[in-house]
C-alpha cells in the first residue's frame, strides 16, 4: 500500500511538472517569459516548453489589429470654441516585449496622447476648418500617434474622428444659415423659371403674332385680287354688252330703293345721264298712251 501511495504522488508531481512545462499559445497572440523576474523571451504561436517554477509566462498579448474608441473630448478651437470630438484609434501591437516593459497600460497612454495631441491640432483650426477638415486632422493625428507609440511596440494604422459635436447655439445658427441658404436657391430658381415663361411666353406671342399679321395680309391680297377680277368681269360684260341709256335708267330705277333704306342717305345725285335716260322712257310710254 505504501509503494502505491508513492508512486501516485510521483505521478501527480510529473503530471503538474509537465503541465507548468508545457505552454499552448494560440495564433496570432504571444507570451512574454520571465525567469527569475526578468525578461527571457517571448512565446510564438503553437507548443512551446518552458522550465517550471523557474519561468513565468505573463498574460498573453493580442498582435491583432484593434480598434478602441474614446469619450468625445472638449476642445477649443482657434475662435475660441468648444466643440466635442470622439475618435477611434486602429492599432497593432507589434512588439509584445516592448509593449510589456515600455509603458504600463498602453491603452490609457494612447487614449491620453490622442486628447493632447487633438487639442495640439484642433487649437490652430477655426470651427468652419475643423468641420471641413477631417482628412487633414486624422492624417495629423496618426502621424503623431505613430511616432510616439512605435517605442511602445505599437504601431498605429488608423485614426477616425467619428463626430464633432460643436455648441447648441452654433447648431441653431448653421440650422438657420442652411435654412437661408436652401430658401435663397428656392427663391433663384423660381425666379429663373417665371424669367423662362415668361420669355417662352412672349416667344410664342410673338410668333402667334407674326402669323396672324401674315395670314391678314395674304386675306388682304386674295381679297384685293378677287375684287380686281370681279372689276374686270363686270367691266368686260358691260363692254361686251353695250348698255343703251334706257338699260342703265332701268337698273339705276332698281337700285334706288336699295339707296333709300340706308340710314345715311338724305342727298341722292342722280346723273344726267340717267335723266335723260327717264326722259326717253317717258317719252316711249307717251307714245304706247296715244297709240
Amino acid at each position: 500500500m505504501g509503494p502505491l501511495i508513492v508512486l501516485g504522488g510521483a505521478a501527480l508531481v510529473v503530471l503538474i511538472v509537465v503541465g507548468r512545462a508545457v505552454r499552448i499559445v494560440p495564433q496570432a497572440r504571444a507570451g512574454v517569459v520571465e525567469r527569475l523576474g526578468r525578461y527571457s523571451r517571448t512565446l510564438g504561436a503553437g507548443l512551446n516548453v518552458v522550465t517550471p517554477f523557474i519561468d513565468r509566462v505573463r498574460p498573453l498579448i493580442d498582435l491583432r489589429e484593434q480598434v478602441v474608441s474614446f469619450p468625445p473630448q472638449p476642445v477649443i478651437t482657434e475662435d475660441n470654441l468648444v466643440v466635442g470630438i470622439d475618435t477611434v484609434i486602429y492599432f497593432q501591437v507589434t512588439d509584445p516585449r516592448a509593449a510589456t516593459y515600455e509603458i504600463a497600460n498602453f491603452i490609457q497612454a494612447i487614449e491620453q496622447l490622442t486628447v493632447t495631441t487633438l487639442r495640439n491640432v484642433i487649437g490652430g483650426l477655426n470651427l468652419e476648418e475643423t468641420l471641413t477638415s477631417r482628412d487633414q486632422i486624422n492624417g495629423q493625428l496618426r502621424m503623431v500617434l505613430d511616432e510616439a507609440t512605435g517605442k511602445w511596440g505599437i504601431r498605429v494604422n488608423r485614426v477616425e474622428i467619428k463626430a464633432i459635436d460643436p455648441p447648441a447655439s452654433i447648431k441653431d445658427a448653421m440650422e438657420k444659415q442652411m435654412r437661408a441658404e436652401r430658401d435663397k436657391r428656392a427663391t433663384v430658381l423660381t425666379a429663373e423659371g417665371e424669367k423662362q415663361s415668361q420669355i417662352l411666353t412672349a416667344e410664342g406671342e410673338r410668333q402667334a403674332a407674326i402669323l396672324r399679321a401674315q395670314g391678314q395680309r395674304e386675306a388682304a391680297i386674295l381679297r384685293a385680287e378677287g375684287e380686281a377680277k370681279a372689276i374686270a368681269t363686270v367691266f368686260a360684260a358691260i363692254h361686251e354688252g353695250d348698255p343703251d341709256p334706257k338699260l342703265l335708267a332701268y337698273q339705276y330705277l332698281q337700285t334706288l330703293p336699295k339707296i333709300a333704306a340706308g340710314e345715311s342717305s338724305k342727298l341722292w345725285i342722280i346723273p344726267s345721264e340717267v335723266t335723260n335716260a327717264l326722259g326717253t322712257i317717258g317719252g316711249a310710254l307717251s307714245a304706247v298712251a296715244e297709240k
